[in-house]
């Protein structure tokens, strides 16, 4: 279970190059970079799963899934000169974004 409060900010990037292993690679490469950023408290980097199911989209390159003690360290994330820096430096690597974030009901 995790813990009460934690803010979960979940992103999915979808490769300007989908079939280039070097882009893929390189941005992993960034996003464990990425996860230098001291407000971080867990992260988890994915690719889609060998499932197929009609609810199930499998369409992003890659997955990246980060837990926040609270939204204020999520704040924190997005001004953090190492998150920038990445945004900044693999831009250039992906066609479209979309992100999900959620709290505690």
């Amino acid at each position: 279970m995790i813990e009460k409060g934690t803010f979960i900010h979940h992103v999915y990037f979808w490769l300007n190059n989908p079939e280039s292993k070097e882009d893929f690679n390189q941005l992993v490469a960034g996003l464990k970079k990425l996860s230098a950023v001291t407000t971080i408290a867990s992260f988890h980097i994915g690719k889609p799963a060998d499932t197929n199911r009609d609810v199930i989209d499998r369409s992003y390159s890659i997955s990246w899934m980060l837990l926040f003690k609270n939204k204020a360290d999520q704040d924190s994330y997005q001004v953090d000169p190492i998150h920038l820096k990445f945004v900044d430096e693999c831009k250039h690597l992906w066609k479209k974004v979309v992100v999900f974030d959620s709290v505690d009901v």
